[in-house]
């Protein structure tokens, strides 16, 4: 390992020149050159500071094996690519740090204890029961929470604030010049419960634009099998758009609902976005190749899963303070409904 002492010997200046200039001291008086030589010669010589160590010695101190805790069942998490990418951040981000990433699905009963117990850390992907979260509390070393808030502040936890991306969505469909615009969503807890669904009403309400007409939600059963998403998407879209006076854009809880949509307009005679516009959240890779491509919400999956990892990592080495992250999201405009400005340009 490299020391300051053979920096500062290479370069021809103290030892405390050399930590101070690689410590970032603003008050050290010393000249550019020099400055640039130490910083130059520490590179050149592979030093690594005392953080960079102190995170060396964070992923060493990993053991091998994490479990990943699913809210969804295999064939649920199959045919939803937004869940499917998040699942691939977390297994190339372990690859990437040598771990074993062991999947636990949901089932009808609570998986073995032993699953979570053998593992150094667990990360539980999207909303838990009360049952099931205190379940993970029990038997887990370490957790951390993918695409979810726990209710306390115990554990670390990644997502996407999507409130806020509804209310981005929303400002741009606006200044874009819709002004009815609906929505299409599940039930979550309520009618009304689901966070975009909450955020939209919220927006709505402050701009004095709400007609709860214009925002239906209904229950996404797995009686539908694979395609439940699109099934109620199918069938909310057209029951908003039957109305004697339905809007000229609307917003589906996410891509798989809008491809249901597309298809309901279709059996209605309207084009898109001449007739209705629409706009949805996930950014799946078919939200590109619908006729029109799909604007949408780019929900950033991967990344979160990612950033999991990396959570549960700085855990297992020892962090005590609970961290939460949010990851920022972006709209892509595409010919499902008018474009800004800004957007025709790029």
């Amino acid at each position: 390992m490299v020391t300051i002492k053979e920096i500062a010997k290479a370069v021809g200046v103290s030892s405390a020149t050399v930590s101070r200039v690689l410590n970032f001291d603003a008050t050290l008086s010393v000249t550019e050159q020099k400055r640039q030589a130490i910083i130059e010669t520490a590179e050149a010589m592979n030093y690594a500071t005392p953080r960079n160590r102190a995170r060396a010695a964070q992923q060493s101190a990993v053991a091998n094996k994490i479990a990943l805790v699913h809210f969804l069942r295999p064939h649920q998490e199959l045919v939803d690519p937004y869940y499917v990418g998040l699942r691939l951040g977390i297994e190339s981000r372990c690859h990437a740090l040598q771990m074993e990433a062991v999947k636990v699905y949901h089932t009808d009963s609570m998986p073995e204890a032993s699953l979570l117990q053998s593992a150094s850390g667990v990360i539980a992907i999207g909303s838990h029961s009360a049952a099931e979260y205190g379940w993970l509390k029990r038997h887990s070393k370490h957790l951390v929470f993918a695409d979810y808030i726990p209710p306390d502040d115990e554990f670390d936890s990644v997502e996407s604030d999507l409130p806020l991306a509804m209310r981005k969505l929303l400002g741009a469909l606006t200044e874009i010049g819709y002004r009815r615009i609906g929505f299409i969503g599940w039930i979550e807890g309520s009618t009304y419960g689901e966070k975009r669904c909450r955020s939209y009403i919220e927006w709505m309400n402050q701009h004095s634009q709400f007609d709860p007409h214009l925002c239906i939600t209904g229950q996404v059963s797995d009686d539908n099998g694979d395609r439940k998403m699109e099934q109620a998407g199918h069938r909310l879209a057209k029951t908003l758009m039957s109305q004697s006076n339905p809007p000229e854009a609307f917003i589906t809880c996410n891509d798989n609902m809008a491809v249901g949509a597309y298809r309901a307009m279709a059996e209605l005679g309207l084009r898109i976005p001449e007739d209705v516009a629409i706009a949805s959240f996930n950014d799946i890779s078919v939200a590109q190749f619908l006729n029109p491509p799909l604007s949408t919400t780019r929900l950033p999956s991967e990344e979160i899963g990612e950033a999991a990892v990396d959570l549960l990592v700085e855990r297992i080495a020892g962090r005590e303070l609970a961290k939460r992250i949010t990851l920022a999201t972006e709209i892509k405009w595409r010919s499902s409904t008018r474009r800004p400005q800004a957007a025709q340009k790029a």
